[in-house]
C-alpha cells in the first residue's frame, strides 16, 4: 500500500527526488512525465494553490508515484485545475494501485479547495489511461498530435527574420502572442512573469526566437527550442504565430521555414512539433510542409464538485 505525502511545497530535496523519479519514467516511456508549465512549477517550489503528492512504498527509499495539482488562471469564476500523475515503471502493476490512489487523493484535495474544473494531459494514452481518468470522473477532451520530420527542408523562407532581443522585444511579443492565441487554454495570456519564466530555462535561445518585422510593427515569430535531453538532439518549433492583423499573406508557411532553417542549421537531424488535433487548418499546413504524425496526448476533463456540497 502506497503511502502519500502531500506537500504545498517543494524544497530542494523533494525537487531532486521526484526529479529523479520523472527521469526512470522518461527513459522508459519515451516522453516527459510533466508537460512544461507543470514542470516549471515543480521545479520553482510550487506557487499559491499547488500541492504535489510524493508516493512512497516501505522498503523503497525513492518515490515511487507523483501527482501534481495547479490551479490555473481562468477567464471565468470557476476554479481551472491542472492535474498529472506518474508511476515509477518497476512499480507499475495491474491494478493500476498506485496511480489510483494518487488520482483519488488528488481530486479529493481539488474538492476541498472548492473544487472546479479540472484537465489531466496524458502522453501516449493507452486503455489504462481511460480507466484511471475515469475513477475520478474525467472523460476524454482534447487531443494534441506530435508531428516529425526529417530536416534539412527543401528551399528556404522568403522572408527577413531577426532574433528576440531580451529586455527590448517583450512587450511586442506578448501582445502578438496573446492577440494570436486568445482562444488557446495553454499560450494564451502570457504574462511578463511567464515569458520571463521561460527566458530564464537552460534551453532558452535568442538566436533561435525568430521575428519577423513588417511597417515597423511585429507581424509573426518563429519560436524554436532544442531537446538536447533527446538521443540525437530534436528541434522543436516551439511556437508559431502571425499577429491577425497580418493573416492571409502566408507568413505562416514562410515562418515555418525559417524555423526549420534555423534547426537545420544547427546541425539537427529531425523537427517536431505540437497541435491540437481538431485545428484542421494548421494540420493541413504542417502536413504540407513534410510532418507526419509520431503520436498523441489526450487531456481528460471532467468537473469535480465541492467537498461537502
Amino acid at each position: 500500500m502506497a503511502l502519500l505525502e502531500v506537500k504545498r511545497q517543494m524544497g530542494r530535496a523533494d525537487v531532486a527526488a521526484v526529479s529523479e523519479l520523472l527521469d526512470v519514467a522518461a527513459e522508459v516511456d519515451g516522453h516527459p512525465p510533466l508537460d512544461e508549465h507543470q514542470w516549471l512549477d515543480l521545479v520553482n517550489g510550487g506557487r499559491h494553490d499547488f500541492a504535489g503528492l510524493v508516493a512512497w512504498e516501505p522498503g523503497h527509499g525513492h518515490p515511487v508515484g507523483y501527482a501534481q495539482i495547479t490551479r490555473e488562471e481562468s477567464g471565468g469564476h470557476e476554479a481551472t485545475w491542472a492535474l498529472e500523475c506518474v508511476v515509477d515503471p518497476h512499480h507499475r502493476r495491474p491494478d493500476l494501485g498506485i496511480a489510483r490512489t494518487l488520482l483519488e487523493a488528488a481530486a479529493g484535495l481539488i474538492a476541498e479547495a472548492g473544487g472546479g474544473h479540472v484537465h489531466m494531459w496524458v502522453p501516449k494514452p493507452t486503455d489504462a489511461s481511460d480507466e484511471l481518468a475515469a475513477a475520478i470522473g474525467l472523460r476524454r477532451g482534447r487531443e494534441l498530435l506530435q508531428l516529425r520530420r526529417p530536416l534539412p527542408v527543401d528551399g528556404g523562407t522568403t522572408i527577413a527574420v531577426r532574433p528576440f532581443v531580451p529586455g527590448q522585444d517583450e512587450a511586442a511579443w506578448l501582445e502578438v502572442n496573446n492577440r494570436a492565441f486568445r482562444w488557446h487554454p495553454e499560450q494564451g495570456n502570457w504574462d511578463l512573469e511567464t515569458l520571463r519564466n521561460r527566458e530564464q530555462q537552460p534551453w532558452f535561445d535568442p538566436a533561435g526566437f525568430l521575428l519577423h518585422e513588417r511597417d515597423g510593427k511585429l507581424a509573426g515569430f518563429c519560436w524554436t527550442k532544442v531537446h538536447t535531453d533527446h538521443e540525437p538532439p530534436l528541434g522543436e518549433i516551439y511556437v508559431v504565430a502571425v499577429d491577425p492583423g497580418f493573416r492571409g499573406l502566408g507568413l505562416g508557411r514562410e515562418l515555418m521555414l525559417a524555423g526549420l532553417d534555423h534547426l537545420a542549421g544547427k546541425g539537427l537531424t529531425m523537427a517536431m512539433l505540437y497541435v491540437d488535433a481538431d485545428n484542421a487548418g494548421a494540420v493541413r499546413l504542417y502536413e504540407k510542409l513534410g510532418f507526419t504524425t509520431d503520436h498523441v496526448d489526450r487531456a481528460y476533463v471532467g468537473d469535480v464538485d465541492p467537498a461537502g456540497g
